[in-house]
């Protein structure tokens, strides 16, 4: 791939350095030559990834037209536990959350691995420290670690986020 590109570059600095450097008329048009397949392929790819070719079969529907399947929430029972906190005063935090899954199986699913769903939530929260909470960096980076537990206890089933509804650090 990159073998080809050189090549051409090479054989276009050739050809001006035979033309006697007077074709300043074609170095425009040997640029575009030159750029239309970056282009052509960087757009292609950009619709590949787009899902804009291939997809459903002839008299499948199309994956756009499906239904959008409604998210299924289960609730995670109140967590209240104290934080890594440096000195003899003790730091709790309470958490309420939801988890969002894809259907009704995972819902059973990450219900039925609640326990080990807690044990994994308590534990990571026990080794925070506050100023790991703060702002919405904090929040966010302990809801990505939230979820990657989740699914990690809960697996074949997948949680896709976890919904916060109180968090109280004190």
């Amino acid at each position: 791939m990159g073998g080809g590109s050189g090549m051409a570059a090479g054989a276009a600095a050739q050809a001006a350095a035979q033309d006697g450097g007077g074709g300043g008329r074609r170095k425009p048009l040997l640029l575009v030559a030159l750029a239309a397949p970056l282009v052509l392929g960087g757009a292609g790819g950009a619709a590949w990834m787009l899902g804009l070719f291939g997809g459903a079969e002839p008299g499948e529907p199309a994956a756009q037209a499906a239904a959008p399947r409604m998210p299924v929430f289960v609730e995670v029972p109140d967590v209240t536990t104290n934080l890594s906190a440096p000195g003899r005063r003790a730091v709790f935090i309470r958490l309420k959350a939801r988890l969002e899954v894809t259907g009704q199986q995972d819902a059973a699913a990450v219900a039925a691995a609640m326990p080990r769903i807690l044990d994994l939530f308590q534990t990571y929260l026990r080794e925070m420290r506050p100023e790991e909470l703060r702002g919405s960096a904090g929040t966010q980076r302990l809801r990505e670690e939230l979820v990657a537990r989740a699914n990690l206890a809960a697996a074949p089933a997948r949680v896709v986020d976890v919904l916060f509804q109180e968090i109280i650090v004190q």
